[in-house]
């Protein structure tokens, strides 16, 4: 029996409700003009959020993790939490106005060893209802990793031109830190990664402030309905391979080949930073 067997299959439920006042802050975060009530999707991401006291946060901003057997996350002692990918289903359309319930389960946790060191990955099933119908479905992955020793790595030089050539769909963004801050507070998020810059270099050893990686992916969402009008997408699943900083420019592709879409995220230095599929 693995050390976290006993949270397999655990659940917890939140309710929120789809605001026209949080509707409009999303759209203004993503400079998107709005389509009346209808919300863009990735927007799911801003709702039935974790509301932890502050004086429950840890060093890091994140919540403390609870050693009681109620908890719903396993208390796993490594340090370092990210959000590594996700795999959603859009089964139709969010509006302003609507209730919203959450039911959030654990598939799987394993634990593995690699370059980096120990890794525990929790997959976690969200299941997103709208007036009593479910509208998004997703399998997220959460990994735990060990502290960084490593310093802040500099930036790398910029490519001329990122290899782009064979994408169809283009646009450039340099994330700035009033974007991070906004979608922080979106998604009330206090991980201090974010938008504490000595804490992000000196303790997490990154050398800026980190893009949120479901920030990303709502990029990569937008780019989609832009070509392909909004709702388009049936699926869409995401990986992070590197992370992005603000102040850095950051290239947001995509391609269709058939019911097919392809979407990446790429760096200045044309590394992979997210990769992502979808389909129509």
């Amino acid at each position: 029996m693995g050390a976290w067997d006993a949270w397999i299959g655990r659940s917890e439920t939140r309710e929120d409700i789809l605001t026209p006042g949080l509707l409009a802050r999303f759209n203004a975060t993503l400079d998107r003009t709005g389509d009346g009530n209808r919300a863009p999707q990735g927007v799911h991401w801003c709702l039935c959020l974790p509301d932890a006291p502050t004086t429950m946060l840890g060093q890091d901003g994140h919540p403390l993790r609870d050693q009681s057997p109620a908890s719903f996350l396993p208390p796993i002692p490594l340090p370092r939490r990210m959000w590594a990918s996700s795999a959603v289903e859009f089964l139709g359309p969010l509006h302003a106005g609507e209730p919203i319930r959450r039911v959030s389960t654990i598939e799987k946790i394993n634990e593995k060893t690699g370059n980096s060191g120990t890794l525990v990955f929790v997959d976690v099933r969200h299941e997103t209802y709208a007036n009593g119908a479910k509208i998004v479905q997703e399998r997220q992955t959460i990994v735990y990793r060990e502290a960084s020793s490593a310093p802040a790595t500099p930036r790398p030089a910029d490519c001329a031109e990122p290899p782009i050539s064979d994408w169809q769909w283009h646009r450039t963004i340099t994330p700035a830190e009033p974007l991070l801050f906004r979608y922080s507070a979106l998604t009330f998020n206090s991980h201090r990664i974010h938008y504490d810059l000595p804490y992000a270099q000196g303790e997490e050893g990154y050398r800026g402030l980190v893009v949120h990686g479901p920030l990303m992916a709502t990029l990569l969402l937008d780019l989609a309905a832009h070509y392909l009008g909004a709702d388009a997408l049936r699926y869409f699943a995401f990986r992070g391979q590197a992370p992005a900083f603000a102040g850095e420019p950051l290239y947001l592709v995509g391609k269709q080949n058939g019911p097919t879409i392809l979407l990446a995220a790429l760096g200045g230095d044309g590394r992979t930073i997210m990769s992502a599929e979808g389909a129509i």
